[in-house]
């Protein structure tokens, strides 16, 4: 049985474009929507970062060449941040490091990135759409859309933000720690970060919640601080 208080129920079509998601929920009366996605949350080195967007209706929101930041070359996410950043109601960045990710976990650190992302927006969403899974405590009503970045455009734009801006960042380490390569594989698991930790061991940039930094470290993989619980490292790129 449903609230007579509870939202009215919007149906989309995956395959009704981008922008369907934002048009559904304007009708239904939800509008302005915010998009809310994270980068680096597979990688192994470097900080998580959360981005949440809010997108105008019309033609000033559809954002020439827009989608999933991992479908998009580098150059083309570059011009996409640059028409975010232009013509968006309002955008949010947080940047959580990796000494936060170990002492309070993985998932705890992305809600709370996403929670202070959307607190962070000049203007207030009237509905907001995450990235794979329900976020609580956001005071507005939401949903989690499986593939988000794909199907809704708020949230791609959320994903490019924080995409771009992890991957600055993940340079601007390289420029710290040259023997890890961080500006080629941008902190994520790959045969040559094996290597270079193999080599040097880990430093201050790297997640000890994760097996492979333990192991480099010389700690046993199977000990963990229960604050940082076992983390199974993604390939580069997936969960990006």
């Amino acid at each position: 049985m449903t609230r007579p208080d509870a939202p009215p129920r919007v149906v989309v079509r995956r395959d009704s474009g981008l922008w369907a998601y934002e048009r559904a929920l304007a009708r239904a009366g939800f509008a302005p929507v915010a998009g809310i996605d994270e980068a680096g949350r597979g990688a192994c080195a470097g900080p998580l970062v959360v981005a949440a967007v809010v997108l105008p209706d019309g033609r000033r929101g559809q954002v020439p060449g827009l989608a999933d930041s991992k479908l998009l070359t580098t150059a083309a996410r570059e011009a996409v941040y640059a028409e975010v950043h232009e013509r968006a109601l309002a955008w949010s960045v947080v940047v959580v490091d990796a000494d936060e990710l170990d002492r309070i976990g993985l998932h705890v650190a992305n809600i709370e990135g996403m929670r202070r992302a959307l607190a962070r927006l000049d203007v207030e969403p009237a509905y907001v759409l995450t990235d794979g899974f329900p976020v609580r405590g956001l005071g507005v009503p939401g949903l989690a859309v499986w593939k988000g970045d794909r199907v809704a455009a708020c949230v791609a734009a959320a994903s490019v933000l924080a995409k771009v801006t992890r991957d600055r960042i993940m340079v601007d380490l390289h420029e710290q720690f040259p023997e890890y390569e961080f500006a080629t594989h941008k902190g994520y698991v790959t045969p040559l970060h094996r290597q270079r930790l193999a080599a040097h061991g880990p430093c201050a940039e790297h997640r000890r919640c994760f097996v492979t930094v333990r192991r480099a470290e010389g700690h046993d993989a199977g000990v963990l601080d229960v604050r940082a619980p076992r983390v199974e490292e993604l390939a580069a790129g997936e969960g990006a």
